[in-house]
């Protein structure tokens, strides 16, 4: 704040230094600036909103308006009282001067009418409050099979490109090592020494699982199978899936701590599928932690959901790396494949789950899961 006001104090200084007529040309080249930039934000689909680190609304375009009935007097309105399901103590630090956490999360609102919005938060900096983007994503959730059938060929052709590129390098090194072998073998005068030729049988073997790891995900990811609901402890499967991972968590030395409350933790659910979410979830956690770290799974229930938290204290990630971190095939990971975010999302909506991910860079990151327990009530807005 201290900025801002520094700010403005040299713009009052500099318009009380202007002669009457200079003052007013200043002024209505600005009222013209902000009617410019008032239309183009009108013009625009996706909610737009912009507010202070106690959640005021210092702005908001029509479709945010829109979106979320927004009265005319919102000068005593805070976000929160909007947006009740998004966890804004994890976004909001204690010290108002060090708010850097992008949030991304899919929420249901049913005021002023059911929808289903992506809500994308980012930080301005410069102790300057937030920006809110909100998108509606009801109709995408209501398409017919036939578009979704459409929408199926075209994410397959895209996955299958990026297959075809990330296979191309195991590949590669396949065949060097096999040529290599080979060379060694047939050559009577400089034969190949027997540790030198279990090496590169290892990374053969090496390369070969890669392929395996790359097949695999794509498969899951273009042929998930009918999920099959019955009861499911999400305690007790969160637990199988670390202790299957338990090798590559000791290895990149990472602890993990498991915190439930008293609650139950059974959900209708689809085990498997399940499984596969949470491996891909701890994956990601892991390798953002690649000198050693702390991976915090956190469950407990509140009256509408089932909620599971995984905090790492990785390196984080950018603004820019959350907003397309679902897109699929697209990573920032060396290696990576960008199929486990889609996998992720595609079993969320399978369970009618809602998910969302805290991130800061160089401070973690923290991807919560809320399931529904089936006692969901509708809430109202509360009054002004």
């Amino acid at each position: 704040m201290a900025g801002r006001k520094k700010f403005f104090d040299r713009l009052s200084e500099r318009f009380e230094s202007l002669d009457a007529t200079s003052r007013q040309a200043g002024l209505a080249l600005l009222m013209k600036e902000r009617g410019f930039f008032e239309t183009v934000f009108n013009c625009i689909e996706d909610g737009i909103l912009v507010i202070d680190h106690e959640l005021h609304l210092r702005y908001f375009n029509r479709a945010a308006k829109e979106l979320l009935g927004l009265p005319e007097n919102t000068s005593n309105l805070r976000l929160n009282q909007l947006l009740p399901d998004v966890d804004w103590q994890q976004i909001l630090p204690e010290d108002a001067g060090s708010w850097n956490r992008t949030t991304r999360q899919e929420l249901q609102i049913f005021y002023p009418e059911l929808r289903f919005l992506q809500f994308y938060l980012a930080p301005l900096g410069n102790d300057a409050g937030a920006t809110v983007i909100l998108r509606d994503v009801t109709e995408s959730r209501r398409r017919a099979t036939s578009d979704l059938e459409r929408e199926t060929v075209k994410a397959v052709s895209h996955l299958a490109a990026g297959v075809a590129h990330e296979i191309g390098n195991p590949l590669n090194c396949l065949s060097m090592n096999l040529q290599l072998l080979e060379r060694g073998l047939d050559d009577p005068d400089e034969p190949l020494a027997p540790l030198e030729a279990i090496r590169m049988i290892r990374r053969c073997e090496s390369e070969v699982e890669r392929l395996d790891s790359i097949i695999h995900s794509f498969l899951t990811a273009i042929r998930p199978g009918k999920a099959d609901f019955m009861p499911v402890d999400l305690r007790e499967t969160v637990f199988d899936v670390l202790n299957f991972m338990r090798p590559e968590i000791e290895a990149r030395r990472v602890s993990v701590k498991c915190q439930w409350d008293g609650g139950s933790q059974q959900i209708s659910g689809d085990a498997a599928q399940l499984k596969q979410a949470f491996y891909n979830i701890i994956r990601n956690a892991v390798q953002a932690m690649s000198n050693g770290g702390v991976l915090e799974i956190f469950g407990y229930s509140t009256a509408e959901f089932r909620v599971l938290e995984f905090s790492d204290s990785g390196r984080g990630m950018s603004p820019d790396d959350l907003r397309e971190m679902f897109v699929p095939f697209r990573t920032t990971k060396a290696g990576g494949n960008g199929i486990g975010t889609m996998i992720i999302e595609r079993v969320c909506r399978e369970h009618g789950a809602e998910f969302g991910v805290v991130s800061a860079e160089e401070r973690g990151t923290v991807f919560q899961l809320k399931f529904p327990n089936g006692r969901r009530r509708m809430r109202m807005l509360p009054g002004n």
